[in-house]
């Protein structure tokens, strides 16, 4: 019985362990292919007729431009946190000449904005009017799962960038399966220290929505992790042996 609990022991952790190590290949070629694709030229945007069939995930990262008019009384706050505290994404449908509109994450505000973003005469006084042009990261859409909490559309209260939830709700007939990151990452954003975080006049004087805040960093801790399960098996056989030397002993 003991020696069928230890094989099963062994059998599982390497086999815990070597998922891991494809776990880390598959890693390591997102993070190659992100960071190429980043640091590409700008493209335009998929056309409108190929969206049904449209993978997002596989256009992920890339950079793209888009022109349109912003509808302005569309906007929607989505929860937040980044290299600069906790607040709120600022996401805009720019409407296209085809009449087909993108929803645009033109960037980050802090918790204390809120009210003036949402709907409030700072958005309006911040959002040009007439033809725009807009140069991001192109996204797939972020339906709710793990950890975060149910959007409530009624009430307008957004946790993830959920495309398809967020043009329903907002009566957008010919919505985009993705959207834009406005800007693009220069790794400039540091984090704001509890001080400054809650001067309100520090918040004032800087430029917000802050565009260009895109996580394109991905922790890989798939090494560690292949090693912790293989040494398991290690310590099952280690474990074993001592047994096993241990009824020689005995008998």
């Amino acid at each position: 019985m003991l020696a069928t609990v230890g094989i099963a022991l062994f059998l599982g952790f390497i086999a815990l362990g070597t998922w891991q190590v494809y776990r880390l290949q598959w890693k390591l070629d997102l993070i190659d292919r992100v960071e190429r694709r980043v640091h590409s030229a700008p493209q335009p945007l998929p056309a409108m007729a190929s969206w049904p069939q449209l993978d997002a995930k596989a256009l992920e990262y890339q950079p793209s431009s888009l022109q349109g008019q912003w509808l302005t009384d569309k906007t929607v706050l989505t929860q937040a946190t980044t290299a600069l505290g906790s607040g709120f994404w600022v996401l805009t449908p720019l409407q296209q000449a085809d009449g087909s509109q993108v929803l645009v994450n033109r960037g980050f505000v802090p918790d204390t904005l809120r009210r003036d973003w949402a709907g409030g005469p700072q958005l309006a006084a911040a959002t040009p009017t007439g033809e725009v042009s807009v140069t991001g990261l192109l996204r797939a859409t972020e339906p709710k799962g793990g950890f975060l909490r149910d959007n409530d559309p009624q009430n307008q209260r957004w946790f993830s960038r959920d495309v398809q939830a967020i043009a329903q709700a907002q009566g957008l007939a010919q919505a985009a399966p993705f959207f834009i990151d406005a800007g693009l990452p220069d790794g400039s954003a540091e984090p704001v220290g509890e001080q400054k975080r809650s001067s309100a006049s520090d918040l004032q004087s800087q430029q917000w929505p802050r565009a260009g805040l895109t996580q394109v960093r991905f922790v890989n801790n798939h090494l560690v992790y292949a090693l912790t399960w293989y040494g398991l098996a290690l310590m099952v056989v280690g474990a074993t042996w001592l047994v096993v030397r241990k009824r020689k002993h005995v008998a």
